[in-house]
């Protein structure tokens, strides 16, 4: 089990746990992607599983809840007057598919301590209590530029502070990279496991599922061992 959280919203969450999903099952693994809570359904777009379903094709994707407001899931179930995710009914629902799956990708909401659902206590639950409650580790989702080394840094502390095992992914690497993004790619290396090339959310699901290894490093199934070569790859 991997947690798929991020820095803040719109980094690439949905991608990278597409990408993850593509590069494991090309390498023969059985994969199932889990969505916590979809928010923001009233305006009748494609939810995130239909993305990575599309993009990714994976054993099994879904969506534990899902409530009309673009807000956070706890207050958009509170606000529709729906049930919110209970922790321990998402951890067993976690585990069930993890026993019929070789991998099994949670996508969060936002970011790592935004309120999901109640514990039986009544008391908020976040996607670092989570990770906590399954003892799985995590990728955080950080943008590539500016404000990105502040955001990334408290999120991995915080996981840290939890006992949680966390590298980073870069959710969208622009064409046209600036002095910014270069520096910031140096300074998270030592962390990170996988970049994704701006628009890869656009591709064609065919040449999704065949770039992705050349996103991620080994440890995320893919074939990347040398940033300096990826960064020269990109179309740009």
């Amino acid at each position: 089990m991997v947690l798929i959280t991020g820095t803040d919203i719109d980094v690439g969450k949905t991608i990278a746990a597409a990408a993850i999903a593509a590069s494991a099952q090309a390498a023969g693994l059985r994969v199932a992607v889990i969505k916590l809570g979809q928010t923001g359904t009233a305006d009748g777009g494609p939810s995130d599983t239909d993305l990575i379903t599309r993009l990714a094709a994976p054993h099994t994707c879904r969506t534990l809840a899902s409530y009309p407001e673009p807000l956070t899931p706890l207050a958009a179930a509170r606000v529709a007057g729906l049930a919110p995710l209970e922790l321990y009914e998402v951890v067993d629902a976690i585990r069930a598919e993890a026993g019929n799956h070789d991998l099994v990708l949670v996508e969060g909401a936002g970011g790592l301590l935004v309120p999901v659902g109640v514990r039986p206590s009544g008391q908020a639950w976040t996607a670092g209590d989570l990770a906590t409650s399954l003892g799985a580790p995590a990728i955080v989702v950080a943008h590539a530029g500016r404000g990105t080394m502040n955001h990334t840094a408290l999120t991995l502390e915080a996981l840290e502070r939890r006992g949680v095992t966390a590298k980073v992914m870069l959710g969208a690497w622009p064409g046209q990279p600036e002095l910014v993004h270069w520096a910031n790619l140096t300074e998270l290396v030592p962390h990170l496991v996988g970049a994704l090339p701006a628009g890869a959310g656009r591709m064609d699901p065919g040449v999704f599922q065949r770039s992705a290894p050349g996103w991620l490093t080994p440890a995320l199934y893919g074939v990347l061992d040398d940033w300096r070569v990826w960064a020269e790859d990109v179309p740009g």
